[in-house]
């Protein structure tokens, strides 16, 4: 059996120098719609290759302007754009409940896909218990809840709703969401401003029964408070639940942005805790979400709904130091007629209570910046002119990744390797520029290569939760 010689000429290969190096980091989203085909997609009954198309545009104009997140709407009604054995092809699709896309493809996989092709999150945004948008057209199939289960469903307004108070309701989109955790490369779930439903003018919520049965089996809390628990409930498993099967994914809620009339002084509009029934202020709390997207979408002088009254206010309801990406309306340049420079001095407010833990944006949607509605697309230009990753959630743990490997320049492409493929979201390449590291590029993760000019760079590895490890300094 021969054994390694002892030997002063056998030398290990020598360690590349790494580099701390960082930049400002920000949360820049966006909201992709698809009730109504207001946003993606477009219109009902496109196929596969028209839909892919039109995804890919969006996405590719995402990331041109430097944003990193898209929040597509996976689950506008008890339905699905994606395929599930628990629940049926949305029609919004296909233009009839049931039908998959033509030719088949999984749409939700393809987003994923693209997103991070392009280094943006992919977060999948989900209705709680909404069943039907207007209960005279859609007609639920099985296996949608509403078909298998008519009486745990209600007629409100022109709507069908799951009844947020039964477990039938609770435990069923519990197990969606997981579902979705389990079977997707997401990077988030996302859940919208609907608890209870928006209340219809001279209509009560039917739930009367559910109540009742509540307070025969010995519940003493009131009509109220029970409907408050029953989000609080449904809230506190689903982060609970995310946790547990996928660490890294981000848990995020966009609730209406003014929690009650009064809070703070001189704020009035619509008592979400006392019409939706959530109570966000609690959830911030008890740290059941990962981030909180208020949505804020009032202008800044506007005394009654001010945008920097409210966001302060809700920075300073957020023991835990979780994350706050205010809800921002594009949608308003044309039907309140806000000029653009509106959404300037709002990015730039939200900045301002970095320190507080606001960081970053989310605009609702992406039809305006698609058609450049008041040339908007030049206003993210200014307020985006470089890329960002988003910020990392400290809260959530993990560790940096391992640098990159065997980094080299040949000829005037610079070379690297990774040394856990399954750990890399994507990897950042800076310039030493003027005595200061400056964030050049953000490359997909299976990109091992690039064309460089002379300089300094640094190249790190980033994670599934944004970690980015040491540069490894390189001199072309």
């Amino acid at each position: 059996k021969l054994s390694p010689l002892p030997s002063d000429y056998l030398v290990p290969p020598p360690t590349p120098p790494t580099v701390a190096v960082s930049h400002r980091r920000e949360f820049r989203g966006v909201w992709l719609t698809s009730v109504w085909n207001v946003n993606f997609p477009s219109q009902k009954g496109l196929d596969r290759d028209a839909q892919q198309q039109e995804l890919r545009k969006m996405l590719d104009l995402a990331q041109a302007l430097n944003l990193n997140a898209v929040i597509w709407q996976v689950r506008p009604q008890g339905d699905t754009l994606y395929a599930s054995a628990r629940e049926p092809w949305s029609s919004w699709l296909m233009g009839r409940q049931g039908k998959p896309p033509t030719p088949y493809y999984d749409p939700l996989e393809f987003f994923i896909a693209e997103c991070h092709k392009r280094n943006l999150e992919a977060h999948a945004w989900i209705n709680l218990y909404r069943a039907a948008t207007n209960r005279d057209n859609d007609q639920n199939i099985p296996p949608h809840f509403d078909a298998l289960y008519p009486d745990a469903v209600h007629d409100y307004g022109k709507e069908r709703w799951m009844d947020p108070g039964l477990e039938l309701a609770q435990n069923h989109t519990y197990e969606i969401v997981l579902d979705i955790v389990q079977r997707y490369d997401i990077d988030g779930l996302h859940i919208d401003d609907y608890f209870y439903p928006y209340p219809v003018q001279g209509e009560e919520f039917p739930d009367q029964a559910t109540y009742q049965a509540y307070q025969e089996n010995g519940g003493t809390l009131s009509l109220g408070d029970w409907r408050r628990e029953n989000i609080n409930t449904i809230i506190r498993r689903l982060g609970e639940g995310i946790r547990a099967a996928k660490p890294h994914v981000k848990f995020g809620v966009s609730p209406f942005g003014i929690y009650r009339p009064g809070q703070p002084d001189g704020i009035n509009g619509l008592d979400q805790y006392n019409t939706l029934y959530a109570d966000p202020k609690q959830w911030l709390a008890e740290g059941w979400v990962d981030y909180l997207a208020p949505q804020l979408y009032w202008k800044i002088d506007q005394k009654q709904q001010s945008y920097p009254v409210l966001l302060q206010w809700w920075t300073e309801q957020n023991p835990h130091n979780l994350h706050l990406y205010v809800g921002n309306n594009l949608v308003r340049l044309t039907n309140n007629f806000w000029e653009v420079e509106e959404y300037q001095k709002q990015v730039e407010i939200s900045r301002s209570f970095s320190e507080q833990q606001s960081l970053g944006n989310i605009f609702y949607h992406i039809k305006p910046l698609l058609e450049n509605w008041s040339e908007i697309q030049q206003t993210f230009r200014q307020l985006y002119p470089q890329p960002a990753l988003v910020p990392v959630m400290a809260y959530k743990g993990g560790q940096p990744p391992a640098v990159p490997q065997t980094v080299k320049v040949v000829g005037n492409e610079l070379l690297w390797e990774a040394k856990d493929a399954s750990e890399v979201r994507c990897w950042t390449l800076y310039r030493l520029i003027e005595g200061e590291w400056r964030l050049k590029t953000i490359f997909p993760a299976n990109r091992r290569k690039t064309p460089v000019a002379s300089g300094t760079y640094a190249l790190c590895t980033v994670n599934r939760l944004a970690q980015e490890s040491e540069g490894v300094r390189v001199t072309v």
